[in-house]
C-alpha cells in the first residue's frame, strides 16, 4: 500500500525529480527490507557469474551507484550500475525524461549524466556483498578519443566489479552507435580486453547492442564481438511506432512495453547466430511471463528498469516468484533448461 501511494504521488512530479527521490529513499533505507531471492530452479551460472536468480537490474537506474545497498535488498540476482564515463559530465539539457503512461513506456535522452569513474570507484569500495555487481562502461560526449574511454573506466573501476558492459548502443550521445561498426567495435573491445588483463582478477565483459539493427549489421556485430563473455540485448530504441500521448515524438531512446517484441526478436537472432554465448535479455520486461518469454527465446538472464517506474521494486519479487512457478509448471528443473526452447518462434 505504501509503495502504491508513493508511485501515485510520483506520477504528479517531473519524472527525473521522481526518480531522484526514489534513489534518495533507497539510500535512507526506505525501500525493500528483504534480500536475494533464490531456489533450486532459479540458481544459475551465466558468463562465469553465480546468480541466485536470473533477474537483474539494468543499467541506468542507479547511474552513480548511490543506492546499490537499497537495491541489493530488492531481490535481484545481480545489479548493473552506470553508465559511467571517465570524466564527470552533466548529460543533455532538461527535460530529458518523459513518461508515456498509456504505453507503459519511457523516453529518455539523458546523455550519460554521471559523476565520473573516480567517484564510482570510490563508492564501489563499499559495494554490497552477496550478489554480483557490474558496471556499464560509457564514453564522454566531448572525448578526444571515445574508443579509449571504455578501457579507461574499466581500469579505474574494474578492481571492484564482477562484470563490465561495453555500451556502444545508447542513442543519446551523438555518434556513439557508429562504434557498433565491425572495425570500430573490434578496436573498442581489444582495448577493453587489454584493460581487463591488467586487473587484479579477470572479470567477464559484456556487450550491449541496439534493437535497431538490420540482420546484416547484427551478424557483423556478433562476429566482431567473438571475444566477449555475453551480449546484452537490447538498449533503447529510436523507433516510435504506435505510441500515444503528447511526449510520443520526443527525441531519445524508448524503453518499456513497446520495446518487448523488437528486443526479443534481436535476442533470438543473436541466440541463433551464437547458441554457445550467454545472453542477457532486457527491453520491455514488465511481469514474470515476459521474463520467462525472454528466457525461452534465448536469454540466460533478464534485466529490468522501466517497469520499475510503473510497478515499483515489489515487481522484482513478483517476477522471481512467478518465474519459479512457471518453471515448475512446465517441468524444468532449472532455468538453464528453459533457455532457447522457443527461439525459433521469434525468428
Amino acid at each position: 500500500m505504501i509503495e502504491r501511494a508513493a508511485l501515485a504521488a510520483a506520477r504528479r512530479l517531473d519524472p527525473e525529480v521522481a526518480h531522484d527521490l526514489a534513489l534518495r529513499a533507497l539510500r535512507m533505507g526506505l525501500g525493500p527490507r528483504g534480500g536475494v531471492l533464490t531456489g533450486p530452479r532459479l540458481v544459475c551460472r551465466v558468463a562465469g557469474l553465480d546468480l541466485a536468480n536470473p533477474v537483474g537490474l539494468a543499467a541506468g537506474f542507479d547511474k552513480d551507484g548511490t543506492a546499490m545497498h537499497g537495491l541489493a535488498r530488492a531481490g535481484f540476482g545481480f545489479l548493473e550500475l552506470g553508465a559511467t564515463t571517465p570524466l564527470a559530465q552533466p548529460g543533455n539539457p532538461r527535460p530529458r525524461l518523459f513518461r508515456l503512461h498509456r504505453d507503459a513506456a519511457v523516453i529518455n535522452r539523458f546523455g550519460f549524466n554521471n559523476s565520473g569513474a573516480d567517484a564510482m570507484a570510490e563508492r564501489l569500495t563499499a559495494r554490497p556483498r552477496g550478489l554480483p555487481v557490474g558496471l556499464n562502461l560509457g564514453a564522454n560526449k566531448d572525448s578526444a578519443d571515445r574508443i579509449v574511454d571504455f578501457a579507461a573506466v574499466l581500469r579505474i573501476c574494474g578492481p571492484h566489479l564482477d562484470f563490465a558492459t561495453v555500451n556502444v548502443s545508447s542513442p543519446n550521445t551523438d555518434g556513439l552507435r557508429k562504434l557498433q561498426g565491425a572495425d570500430a567495435l573490434r578496436t573498442v573491445l581489444d582495448g577493453v580486453a587489454a584493460a581487463r588483463d591488467q586487473l587484479p582478477r579477470p572479470i567477464p565483459v559484456f556487450l550491449k547492442i541496439a534493437p535497431d539493427l538490420s540482420d546484416a549489421d547484427l551478424a557483423a556485430i556478433v562476429a566482431a564481438a567473438d571475444g566477449v563473455d555475453a551480449i546484452v540485448t537490447t538498449n533503447t530504441t529510436t523507433a516510435r511506432d504506435g505510441l500515444h500521448g503528447r511526449h510520443a515524438a520526443e527525441g531519445g531512446g524508448l524503453s518499456g512495453r513497446p520495446l518487448f517484441e523488437a528486443s526479443t526478436r534481436i535476442l533470438a537472432k543473436v541466440s541463433a547466430l551464437r547458441p554457445d554465448l550467454p545472453l542477457i535479455g532486457v527491453g520491455g520486461v514488465g511481469d514474470a511471463a515476459q521474463a520467462y518469454a525472454k528466457i525461452r527465446a534465448g536469454a540466460h538472464a533478464v534485466q529490468l528498469y522501466t517497469a520499475l517506474a510503473y510497478r515499483g521494486l515489489s515487481l522484482v519479487s513478483d517476477i522471481v516468484v512467478g518465474l519459479d512457478r512457471m518453471l515448475a509448471r512446465d517441468g524444468f528443473a532449472n532455468v538453464a533448461d528453459a533457455v532457447g526452447v522457443d527461439r525459433d518462434r521469434w525468428l
